[in-house]
């Protein structure tokens, strides 16, 4: 049966920001209470009042992976090299039988060149391929007979080095994409390995995606 606390506790989990600015302190509580009375009536079938909303508000105890802070803290303290990457391209295929040799085909090219930045993800129905926008001509060459659905230019990588433990740390991500949003930056694909996290945004926002990311580390 559902309580107001239950649905309180429901629309916080489906509102992260929300949730945040709560654990925080620096949401009006009066004033979310009134928000609320509408959807949680709605959600209870019941006219609902803004004191019980409020005190639901002020017993709320959030999950343990947002109240455990301290660990979050000292990991993103501990972050690695923050590296940046202009000058790329990404491509999208559909998936096809002869796509992997197009995908041999560039990996032949740049095994000898450690500084070309490359990245090739494989999805259910289409793949992805970044690359050094130097390198696009080729790139086309080689996947010339492939269905591509989008080419885009003028991107940058921004490379964040995690600790060995991060894939233990509930909510590091989260960290990462709370940090763009709020700073009002899209990002135009993430790529990521074990200890390894990068995000592809455009140029004219790389400068400011990179200082969101680094602020992180403060």
């Amino acid at each position: 049966m559902k309580t107001i606390a239950t649905c309180v506790e429901e629309i916080l989990v489906s509102q992260p920001f929300l949730e945040d600015a709560l654990t925080r302190n620096i949401l009006n509580y009066s004033a979310l209470s009134e928000e609320l009375m509408e959807p949680i009536s709605k959600m209870l079938r019941k006219h609902v009042k803004a004191g019980a909303i409020m005190m639901a508000l002020r017993r709320y105890s959030p999950p343990k992976e947002m109240a455990n802070k301290v660990r979050l803290e000292n990991v993103l303290k501990n972050l690695g090299d923050i590296t940046v990457r202009s000058d790329l391209s990404d491509y999208t295929f559909k998936n096809s039988p002869s796509l992997i040799q197009s995908h041999l085909k560039t990996l032949d090219i740049i095994k000898s060149d450690p500084h070309i930045f490359y990245t090739f993800t494989r999805g259910v129905h289409e793949s992805n391929v970044l690359i050094t926008t130097a390198l696009k001509e080729k790139i086309e060459t080689f996947y010339k007979k492939e269905d591509c659905t989008s080419v885009q230019d003028n991107l940058s990588a921004i490379t964040i080095g995690l600790p060995k433990d991060n894939t233990k740390i509930a909510g590091l991500y989260y960290q990462f994409f709370k940090r763009l949003a709020w700073e009002g930056i899209s990002l135009y694909e993430v790529v990521s390995t074990t200890n390894e996290f990068t995000i592809l945004v455009e140029d004219d926002v790389v400068d400011k995606a990179f200082s969101a990311i680094k602020g992180l580390k403060n």
